[in-house]
């Protein structure tokens, strides 16, 4: 029996009884991005409608519509379709985005990005030929207030 009857047939999807020694599963696999936490990503040709939330950046090629919240950097591709609000660390937009975001950090906005939406942000860039349309509030980060001292002579 090949290998591909044999994953449908462990899968149920071919009729016949599985022959679980010739299926071997492989685990899946990490996609690294160097010393910093791991990386989830949407391909060019895939679209996907929810939530996604956690640690580590997360990069769109494809279309994605929801809600997005991690840790690390949210990464929109060139070409990629997102109508989303996004919460992250950084976010770097070369495609079409259409909603809030909000970036503790930093937002860029690449020649080919356009931002329809509201923002909010440490640090804002855009490069020449980005198009943005929407609210930009660019905040600078909480600064712990020194104690002050009492007036001399009390």
């Amino acid at each position: 029996m090949g290998m591909m009857r044999a994953a449908l047939a462990y899968l149920g999807l071919s009729g016949e009884a599985p022959e679980l020694e010739t299926v071997q599963m492989q685990p899946p696999r990490r996609i690294d991005s160097g010393s910093g936490p791991s990386a989830a990503g949407i391909g060019s040709r895939l679209s996907f409608r929810g939530e996604v939330a956690g640690e580590g950046d997360f990069h769109i090629l494809g279309k994605f519509e929801g809600e997005i919240k991690v840790t690390g950097r949210v990464l929109v591709a060139e070409g990629a379709q997102v109508d989303a609000n996004i919460d992250a660390a950084a976010i770097v937009i070369g495609g079409t985005v259409r909603g809030n975001l909000s970036a503790s950090t930093r937002v860029e906005i690449l020649p080919s990005g356009v931002l329809t939406g509201s923002l909010r942000t440490g640090s804002f860039s855009a490069a020449d030929g980005a198009s943005v349309k929407g609210e930009i509030w660019v905040e600078r980060p909480a600064v712990a207030s020194r104690p002050t001292a009492p007036p001399a002579g009390s």
